[in-house]
Order: structure tokens, then C-alpha cells, then sequence
């Protein structure tokens, strides 16, 4: 598909076709959660009409169906991220519980009292709070990239980070609260001239731009299938087999063991060695429907689309009287942040939302970035495929009404 058809594609997600509040739905909370397409929901019912069942365990028809279609999903992330080896993917619960994943496992095996991690100021909750915990519990220090006015990392502080010490990198690739596109490759390779690895937070990136985790040379690369039209409760850990192999269990059950007797427990293969109990089977079986849409219509063609988007909004919004964008990257993708003199931002969210508008408010699980801009938070619009020019005519119309009321 060389074009986007969007109107067709909104007719692919029937939720788009609702009300809110007596209004037309104009859905703009898309770097909190995608809406699904229809091949999503019907993967879903398909999963517990035809072939519900356990996996990796039955030798019964059901089973052995059902851990084929699991399967696929696996083989499907690698050909979508261009990983080595599909045991390299593990199938979690989502971005937040891979990290963890890493955090716990990784840290465990190389952390160790005065050594020193990495990350940014730009950085979710979620790749914050867990390296927080590994730093606590082993006596290590947590170093922060700072970013500048603009919502740009500092890499020349970066560089000067990087020492014997570090023993890890853990970035995002787009900041949900900026929507600033970190310089990835960069930040890699600088790491990896120190033989130091890197961890990439790809939640807001894998849904608007092609990654390629072999070219990025990146160790692991974590992110969530319900932020790319999939569900809920699914999410990936991209890990290069060295690190995956080194690396201790996560979590102790069934599926992750090879051998168990009261004496020892042999560990299962990679990549069920972090795949502890039963997961979430439909999630999983309905990303591999999630990715086949996205790449039907060609990420190409949509960064194209949503590219156009923010700009188009971009330019509207600040002709708002008052209005200050948070986040003026030269770099972005589909996210913008704004206040706007004389308000709060979940009065204004409020007030959207009586108009059948959604967008975020708050801090965005950021809380870091908004004390460096000396705000309580934003007023987020993040941008999806579906969306289009008449919804960001909507939005401006609202925001200047909500204002109109509040000042």
C-alpha cells in the first residue's frame, strides 16, 4: 500500500464510530493506548470460539493449535523488529514488565555496589523506578543524561558519563511526554565503544517508525502491543541471545524449567527461560493480527501520514493565544505537549472531554520532565494513523472554547 486511505482505515476500528457526550468521537490518547482494529477484536474471539487451550503443554488438537498461533506471533515480532533469532524474543506482559525483566535479571548478574547506570531525564516512570530498585539493593548510582529547553538529550554530558563504571544504558526512543526522538544509534554506539549495553524503551517508537534492531546493534529493545493496535496485557523483550543466555531467570513456575526435583531445577532454553506460567495466550495470538495490519498499510507510509499530522497540528495549536508547546525537538513523532497560560491542564482536559475530545492530562507517568519545565503538566495530544486534519480542527476549536471559559 504506497497511500493511506484514511477513511477506510477509520472504518477499520469500530469504536470510532461512537459518541461521547452527544458528540462524535475525536480519540487524540493514543500514546496511553491504541484503539483496535476489527482484525484485532475478531483474532481475540476467534482464539476462545476455535481454540482455546493452554500452550507449550497439551499434545491435544487445541493445544497444539493454539501454541501454533502463539507461535507465529514470536516469528512475527522477529521479522518485524529483523531480530537474529526468534528465541530472542520474549513475550511478556508489556513495556513496564520487560524492563523489570532486564532490571532484575541483568542487575542480579552485573550489578554490584559503586557501579553506575544510565538513563535520561526524558524517561517514563517505567524506566525509572526499576533501576531506582537495582540501584537500592545493590549500592549502585543512578546518572542522569539531562535534556535541554528544548526537550533534546545532552549527549556531550552523555558522553562524559560513560566510564569503567557504567554498566548500563537504558534510554527511551520517544519520549511519550515530548515526543522528542532520541538520537538511538548515537547513543548506542557510544556505549558500545565502552563495551557497555544498551537498553532501548521503544513503546512510543515500534507503532510510527521501522526499528531494526540488528542495524541498531541494540542488547534490548522493549515495547507493548497495546500501543500499536494490539492488546492489552502483551508486550515484548528483545534480547540478544549473549545477554539472554547470562542472564538468571525472572520469574520461577511452569514453562520456564527444564528439569525440577527438591534438590535442583535445571532451567529451560531460551527464550522459555523467562516465560514463567501460563501468558496472556489471546493477547499474544492477537499481536501477531496487530503487526500484520501495520504492515499492511507500511510504516513507511504511515510515519509519512502521522509526520504531516504534527506538523499541521503543530501549527494550529500555536495560534492559540497563550498556548506554549512542551517539547520543541527538531525531532518528533506524534505527541504534543502544551499548557496554556492562565489554566490547568485537566481543566481544560474536562472540558474537551464534554466535546467528545480525548487527550491526556497530567504528568504522563514523567513526573521528572514536567519539574524541569516548572509545570504541575501538559495537555497531551497524541496522534494515531485514524486521525486526521478535521479531528485537529476539532481540537483547536476545543481548546480555544475551554479557554474562552477558563480565563
Amino acid at each position: 500500500m504506497d497511500t493511506l486511505d484514511i477513511k477506510t482505515i477509520r472504518e477499520d476500528f469500530p469504536i470510532l464510530k461512537r459518541e461521547v457526550n452527544g458528540k462524535p468521537l475525536v480519540y487524540l490518547d493514543n500514546g496511553a493506548t491504541t484503539q483496535k482494529p476489527k482484525a484485532v477484536i475478531d483474532a481475540i474471539i476467534n482464539y476462545y470460539t476455535d481454540m482455546n487451550s493452554n500452550v507449550h503443554r497439551g499434545v491435544h488438537y487445541l493445544s497444539q493449535i493454539s501454541t501454533d498461533a502463539f507461535e507465529i506471533t514470536r516469528r512475527k515480532v522477529q521479522e518485524f523488529i529483523n531480530a537474529k533469532h526468534d528465541y530472542e524474543i520474549i513475550i511478556t506482559k508489556g513495556t513496564t514488565d520487560s524492563i523489570n525483566l532486564v532490571a532484575s535479571c541483568y542487575g542480579q548478574e552485573f550489578i554490584s555496589n559503586g557501579d553506575e547506570i544510565i538513563i535520561s531525564a526524558m524517561e517514563h516512570h517505567s524506566n525509572i523506578v526499576p533501576w531506582q530498585m537495582i540501584c537500592e539493593a545493590k549500592g549502585a548510582i543512578l546518572k542522569v543524561i539531562p535534556m535541554t529547553e528544548h526537550g533534546e538529550l545532552d549527549m556531550e554530558t552523555y558522553k562524559s558519563f560513560l566510564n569503567p563504571k557504567t554498566k548500563i544504558v537504558a534510554v527511551n526512543y520517544v519520549s511519550n511526554a515530548l515526543g522528542t526522538i532520541n538520537p538511538v544509534k548515537e547513543i548506542i554506539d557510544l556505549a558500545h565503544a565502552q563495551n557497555i549495553p544498551v537498553l532501548i524503551d521503544a513503546a512510543q517508537a515500534v507503532q510510527h517508525i521501522k526499528i531494526d534492531v540488528q542495524a541498531l546493534d541494540v542488547d534490548f529493545l522493549v515495547f507493548s502491543g497495546h500501543k500499536m493496535y494490539g492488546p492489552t496485557g502483551v508486550g515484548v523483550l528483545y534480547g540478544k541471545e549473549y545477554w539472554l543466555n547470562k542472564m538468571p531467570p525472572y520469574q520461577g513456575g511452569g514453562d520456564m524449567i527444564k528439569d525440577v526435583t527438591f534438590e535442583k531445577t535445571t532451567y529451560n532454553e531460551l527464550p522459555f527461560k523467562f516465560e514463567a506460567g501460563t501468558p496472556n495466550i489471546e493477547a499474544g495470538i492477537a499481536l501477531n493480527a496487530a503487526i500484520d495490519y501495520i504492515n499492511r498499510l507500511g510504516l513507511d507510509n504511515i510515519k509519512k501520514y502521522e509526520d504531516d499530522l504534527l506538523q499541521y497540528a503543530t501549527e494550529k495549536l500555536q495560534e492559540i493565544k497563550g498556548l506554549r508547546i512542551i517539547g520543541t525537538a527538531k525531532e518528533k513523532s506524534s505527541v504534543i505537549s502544551f499548557v496554556v497560560e492562565g489554566t490547568h491542564p485537566y481543566d481544560i482536559g474536562v472540558l474537551l472531554d464534554k466535546m467528545g475530545i480525548a487527550v491526556r492530562t497530567g504528568h504522563h507517568c514523567a513526573q521528572p520532565v514536567m519539574e524541569q519545565f516548572h509545570i504541575p503538566g501538559t495537555v497531551r495530544a497524541s496522534l494515531a494513523v485514524y486521525n486526521t486534519k478535521e479531528e485537529i480542527d476539532a481540537l483547536v476549536a476545543g481548546v480555544n472554547r475551554a479557554v474562552a471559559m477558563l480565563v
